[in-house]
């Protein structure tokens, strides 16, 4: 199928409205976000945004089946997450039960889809490395990253909205350049419908009208991001497929920031899953940046990086080079935030001596 300026206008449409209804629920429900020691906004902000996208994406693909014989699975993959993101948002449920619920999709998409990931490709110049048996579980391992990632880089207006605007454009760039139509609509739906969100988010039609995301919309994003990488990244006969490492630069962002802060938490004795102000966010307006600064500094840098990734393999660079330049920036990134984390400390302690 073939999509049309009006199915995007649609989404976009039907986003809008969706989020203008819901937010006018979510105080009823108690689906709201208070402010805390850890979230300084003010007042009780709706939980809606991912609830509201999920929406406009489902109903599309319902009446218009774009990923074919996956297109149910799909479908029933982001409801439940997006049903159990929204019960945390609501509840605050455990993580361990979140963790289980990721799981659990992922091995039924595995299952029913056969998307996984079973060859990482040449990383280390000695020829493309094949997992095996392992294929399952670090297809499990990686699924969990990737809806973790997103979510934990939530914490700033407009930066989940714009890392995953440049997340799914640069997909959509690959897909249309390796010939994976399918691929490239649902990217561009989720930009048609998440541009909305992003507006409203940062207040662009009203502070009183302002929603946040919730995890309900962030699990759902990195699931969908990741499957998509996954079935593009895995030989298959219709279309050309991308290589493995070049899906490291599309989330390069949330996957380094993730990685990084939960290597500080364990260092220090804390727990990897326990919620604090130590992100790439937090670190840069602990010096001195504005909101809209740190906004403008991740969602460039994560431009930046998405960018090699799409000229390395449109310029067909060797798998092994693109993973030594990504190794090397993740070292330097969190080189750099640890030494700016550090600093930020030594002057809250000077100042309070």
């Amino acid at each position: 199928m073939h999509l049309t300026f009006l199915d995007f206008f649609f989404i976009f449409s039907v986003s809008t409205a969706c989020l203008y209804l819901f937010r006018k629920l979510a105080k009823r429900f108690g689906l709201v976000d208070k402010p805390n020691e850890r979230k300084h906004h003010r007042g009780a902000v709706p939980l809606v945004g991912g609830v509201a996208i999920c929406f406009s994406v489902v109903h599309y693909l319902y009446f218009n089946p774009i990923l074919l014989e996956n297109n149910y699975l799909y479908i029933l993959s982001i409801s439940i997450l997006t049903i159990v993101g929204a019960l945390d948002d609501r509840f605050d449920v455990s993580v361990k039960f979140r963790i289980v619920v990721q799981a659990i999709v992922s091995l039924v998409m595995i299952q029913y889809s056969g998307v996984m990931l079973t060859d990482l490709g040449n990383l280390l110049g000695f020829g493309n490395l094949n997992l095996g048996i392992l294929a399952i579980p670090v297809t499990v391992f990686a699924i969990l990253g990737a809806i973790n990632a997103f979510n934990m880089v939530d914490g700033i207006d407009g930066l989940l909205g714009g890392l995953s605007l440049v997340t799914f454009a640069s997909i959509a760039i690959l897909m249309h350049w390796t010939g994976q139509p399918n691929k490239l609509y649902i990217s561009l739906l989720f930009i048609a419908s998440i541009i909305p969100f992003v507006l409203m988010n940062l207040g662009a039609l009203g502070r009183k009208r302002k929603i946040f995301m919730g995890d309900a919309g962030s699990m759902m994003i990195g699931f969908t991001v990741i499957w998509l990488l996954l079935g593009a990244s895995q030989p298959h006969e219709e279309s050309v497929s991308i290589s493995p490492v070049t899906c490291l630069w599309l989330i390069a962002v949330p996957l380094m920031d993730m990685v990084s802060i939960i290597y500080r938490r364990i260092k220090t004795g804390r727990s990897p899953f326990k919620p604090d102000r130590d992100h790439i966010h937090h670190i840069l307006q602990k010096n001195e940046f504005s909101s809209l600064s740190v906004l403008l500094i991740i969602c460039v840098l994560a431009a930046a990086l998405a960018t090699i990734g799409v000229l390395g393999e449109i310029l067909h660079v060797p798998d092994y080079l693109m993973f030594v330049g990504f190794l090397t920036v993740f070292v330097a990134y969190h080189f750099i935030l640890s030494r700016l984390s550090k600093e930020s400390l030594i002057e809250v302690v000077d100042t309070c001596n």
